[in-house]
């Protein structure tokens, strides 16, 4: 099931920033403007509690449902 996921709200923390980077391996890439193309793309969007879970290829992103929140992302593989 895809939810619909306001994109514009999309915002993380500086903290979130760098485990986005750290995680993902982007190095001068801006992580909230990729992750707000990545959801854009998305394969899946799951809700589970309080949580988006939006698969895109091999990455998966983490997004609070109520604060739109970008959490965490992880490659699958």
């Amino acid at each position: 099931m895809i939810e619909n996921i306001d994109i514009e709200k999309l915002h993380t923390t500086p903290l979130g920033i760098e485990r986005i980077k750290r995680n993902l391996d982007l190095n001068d890439c801006d992580a909230v403007v990729f992750c707000k193309e990545q959801v854009a793309q998305a394969d899946e969007i799951i809700r589970k509690g309080k949580n988006w879970y939006v698969y895109i290829g091999d990455i998966i992103i983490t997004i609070n449902t109520h604060s739109y929140t970008i959490i965490t992302a992880h490659n699958l593989s």
